[in-house]
């Protein structure tokens, strides 16, 4: 009995946060796949989403260069960032991983307190690659620790944030709702010369029932009171840049597509600066950064593995699974889907083409040893499943 294996497969993941980066998870899942079907080719695909890696991944397939910066990181010390000067043709761009200076990973688990962090370092970043001499700014927004509505970046641009007695604002998003005026006349000089586009997931809106705070609060650490206190005050930053910024009144600052994004990033720079706030798919995978077209490959694929940290509800609005799974059902490729672990409405990632999922874990164990030993998992959780698509395959050569 003959068993028909696949001969070329697609491994395109997300990272796992906090644990894994892409390049990472593909190559642990690709060392999985070679385990069971040792000649089959594998095409590793790390996704940039946005988050974590997006800079150093870009950098690396246009041949350009991580460039350090330090910066004010979310809890308001220093960290050692970067932003990325691209080349190739995508020469005089620069990304700017707005993770690299206001990433969750970087606010320690003892002070999580999203009305307290700040994305100064994201602005500091953007004015190190104006600085630089950079044409167009691409932000990619993802893995955020912040929930300032961009303050903090907007303070580090030339923004002043002024209360009613005219005294500069506090950093943090709990402080917004004490902002009274905003003053434009110290703005970084090369603002009004370069195109700013943010790459997010458009799903994230600033405001309303599900806006930052009350979607993403309670993950960087706010109590159900926080939240509500966290939301009058970006309801009030809302009002701010709306009435006196120089692009809010022409925008939808509160409900529009990514105003969310990062905390409210996406509304500040989009109000302060008339940065266009686009799906990040379209921007990192359509936009001419990336030197291999994941379409074509995909199109040559007999299966496709994707992967990201959990699999829950939230995977179709937006997420690096449910752009693959939309790429692949286009391509009428099959698509399989890992996880470290399966959430609340995982089952409706099969509505959106995937045809199967699987956490990487077989027994229940605590989130560090998980991430201590993230490859291996996922080495391992990439074997059972092949072994599972070969069983599939006898099975239907038996039926034949």
């Amino acid at each position: 009995m003959s068993i028909h294996a696949p001969q070329r497969i697609l491994v395109a993941p997300s990272g796992f946060k906090e644990s894994l980066g892409a390049d990472a998870v593909a190559r642990a899942i690709a060392a999985g796949v070679r385990r069971v079907i040792p000649g089959v080719r594998v095409d590793e695909f790390p996704v940039p989403d946005g988050g974590e890696g997006t800079a150093a991944a870009l950098a690396a397939s246009t041949g350009g260069a991580l460039v350090p910066a330090t910066v004010t990181g979310p809890v308001g010390e220093p960290v050692v960032a970067h932003w990325a000067r691209l080349g190739g043709a995508a020469r005089g761009t620069a990304v700017v991983e707005m993770a690299a200076a206001a990433g969750l990973r970087l606010v320690p688990r003892d002070r999580r307190d999203p009305a307290a962090t700040t994305t100064s370092g994201v602005g500091q970043l953007i004015a190190a690659a104006l600085d630089d001499g950079a044409e167009r700014i691409v932000v990619g927004c993802g893995d955020s620790g912040t929930s300032d509505g961009g303050a903090g970046a907007l303070t580090a641009l030339g923004v002043r944030i002024l209360d009613r007695a005219g005294r500069v604002v506090p950093a943090g998003g709990g402080h917004l709702a004490e902002a009274a005026s905003l003053d434009f006349s110290g703005v970084h000089p090369r603002l009004a010369e370069v195109e700013m586009v943010l790459a997010c997931n458009i799903h994230n809106v600033l405001c309303g029932p599900r806006g930052v705070a009350r979607v993403f609060g309670p993950q960087k650490g706010a109590s159900p009171a926080e939240v509500e206190r966290l939301s009058d005050a970006l309801d009030a930053w809302a009002t701010l840049l709306e009435e006196q910024s120089p692009f809010g009144g022409g925008m939808d600052v509160r409900t529009g597509g990514g105003t969310g994004a990062s905390g409210g990033l996406g509304a500040g720079l989009a109000a302060a600066f008339g940065a266009r706030l686009a799906p990040r798919f379209e921007v990192l995978l359509d936009g001419g950064l990336m030197p291999h077209d994941l379409d074509a490959l995909m199109g040559e694929a007999d299966l496709v593995i994707t992967a990201e940290g959990a699999i829950d509800f939230q995977t179709p609005r937006g997420k690096v699974p449910a752009e693959i799974a939309m790429r692949a059902r286009v391509a009428g490729v099959p698509v399989l889907g890992l996880a470290g672990s399966l959430g609340r409405g995982a089952p409706a990632v099969h509505d959106i083409g995937i045809d199967a999922i699987a956490s990487i874990l077989t027994v229940p164990m605590p989130l560090e040893e998980a991430v201590e030993h993230g490859e291996e998992l996922l080495r391992d959780a990439a074997e059972r499943t092949m072994r599972l698509v070969l069983l599939g395959s006898a099975m239907s050569a038996r039926a034949a």
